[in-house]
């Protein structure tokens, strides 16, 4: 995930804007591996293979995000 993707990412529960980027590898300003969180819900999303997982809770396959 690009890091200028910050700028227009909100948390998909509650529209939370900005959320907050923890960042596990990064090469260039392109995040590979981390965790967005929302400040106001708490939910966590990964970001997988430079992709950021926002999908609501009943969608989401948590043998990934272990």
């Amino acid at each position: 995930m690009n890091k200028s993707m910050m700028d227009i990412l909100a948390c998909p529960i509650d529209k939370t804007h900005p959320l907050e980027l923890h960042q596990i590898k990064e090469k260039d300003s392109v995040v590979s591996e981390g965790v967005l969180v929302c400040t106001k819900c708490s939910r966590f999303f990964p970001i997988i293979e430079e992709i950021p997982i926002m999908l609501p809770d009943e969608l989401r396959d948590k043998k990934l995000e272990i």
